[in-house]
């Protein structure tokens, strides 16, 4: 596999996900705190509340990457950590922690990418309408001056805002995650106001920091169950619904017309201008990989072996989806920004962690990004979901995608085979 000079490796994470300290340090509540606590809601009734204890780890942590060569870590920043209230005043010591991780980061040569939201909206802001008011966008504005004043100057890239799509669509309209809403006129405005945050908050990071900024959606390839036609229209619409809603907007193109049509809800939150605010030029797209979709009643897909999330593995789809958005859109560039699987590891007696599987994944699927690569796609770097067994949403703690296993008792940390393959695959 032949990779470009200065093609970074890394692994991603997230703040909810890992930090833990939820009442520490002048950290206000965000809406996974709340909706966590509701029963039923997580498996186990898990939640967040010490997760991986980054927090108070994340030296160790930082180490823990340097010895494997990582040279990129993709992390998010917890808004309420930062700004309790969403906006206002702001928590010095919640910047302090992002300001020393950063440190950390540049001293062991790893290039910092944090992403602004990923997911956890104060409750404050919840309590004032969430994403389905515009005044969030305001205060998403305000975040991103507070943050990038602070750590701006040693930032390598920013990613705004992680995969939309799931807070509209988990969040908003089937209600598995949080806030829990099911409305799907609401869930549209969600998306719409999202868009406009990421558009709006591209020249406030730009006059703070020379990194460079984007977004990470997930733009899964939809396959149709057959050729049947209506297997077939049914896949363009769910890839209309699901990934061009997202895409196309941000390509200066509006939102898809067959998609409109089939919401069937007055897009009357959109106001003059924001589609040309939501098509503000930014520096690449960050492509969050998984699975495929399969879609229509006339026939049945032939099976793909599945990770312990019930994911079809389907690497050449990555291949497919970076090509295909480089040559329908006009984004600069790309970042594999997530990529990984879930299978239930487990530390055996010899005190190591065995995981063949996730090790044939990681390989068939960065073997798909040196595809894209040869056809011509931009690609920037690979960054592995995730750097550590971690609180998976709902999920809670039964889901393990790390490539160092967590045991959430005593925190102790293990490198998983497929961290040792990585290091390897870095260092060769």
């Amino acid at each position: 596999m032949d990779f470009p000079d200065g093609f970074l490796w890394g692994t991603s994470t997230s703040a909810y996900q890992i930090e833990g300290a939820w009442n520490e340090d002048g950290r206000g509540e965000s809406i996974w705190d709340a909706f966590a606590r509701v029963p039923g809601n997580t498996a186990n009734g898990d939640t967040g509340d010490t997760a991986c204890d980054h927090y108070h780890r994340f030296r160790d942590d930082v180490a823990l990457m340097a010895s494997l060569g990582l040279t990129a870590y993709h992390f998010s920043i917890s808004w309420p950590r930062v700004l309790p209230n969403g906006r206002g005043d702001i928590n010095q010591r919640g910047l302090d922690f992002y300001d020393s991780l950063v440190d950390e980061l540049v001293a062991a040569s790893i290039a910092p990418i944090p992403t602004l939201h990923h997911w956890d909206l104060p409750t404050a802001l919840q309590d004032g309408g969430g994403w389905a008011v515009r005044d969030t966008v305001d205060a998403f504005c305000e975040f991103a001056a507070v943050v990038s004043d602070r750590i701006g100057d040693r930032v390598h890239s920013w990613m705004t805002i992680n995969e939309p799509r799931v807070i509209v669509q988990l969040g908003h309209q089937t209600g598995e995650f949080a806030p829990g809403h099911t409305d799907l006129a609401e869930s549209l405005a969600v998306g719409h106001h999202l868009l406009l945050a990421h558009g709006r908050a591209i020249p406030v990071l730009k006059e703070r920091s020379a990194a460079q900024v984007g977004i990470a959606l997930d733009p899964n390839p939809v396959v149709a169950a057959s050729d049947h036609p209506e297997d077939v229209a049914a896949a363009k619409l769910r890839d209309a619904i699901e990934n061009r809603w997202y895409l196309d907007p941000l390509a200066g193109m509006g939102y898809p017309t067959d998609a409109v049509a089939a919401h069937g809800v007055s897009l009357d939150f959109v106001r003059d201008g924001d589609l040309e605010t939501i098509s503000t030029p930014m520096d690449f797209l960050g492509v969050n990989y998984y699975r495929r979709e399969v879609e229509g009643t006339h026939g049945t897909a032939p099976p793909l072996p599945q990770t312990d999330m019930g994911w079809d593995i389907y690497p050449e789809g990555l291949t497919g989806q970076l090509v295909r958005l480089h040559r329908e859109y006009p984004f600069a560039a790309y970042w594999v920004s997530e990529s990984g699987a879930a299978y239930p590891d487990e530390v055996g007696p010899d005190g190591t962690v065995d995981d063949p599987l996730r090790i044939d994944y990681l390989k068939g699927h960065i073997e798909a990004t040196a595809a894209a690569l040869e056809q011509g796609v931009p690609v920037l770097g690979y960054l592995v979901w995730s750097l550590l067994d971690n609180f998976e949403w709902a999920s809670g703690y039964v889901k393990r995608f790390g490539i160092v296993h967590v045991d959430f008792e005593t925190q102790v940390r293990t490198v998983k085979a497929s961290g040792h393959w990585y290091r390897d695959l870095i260092s060769g």
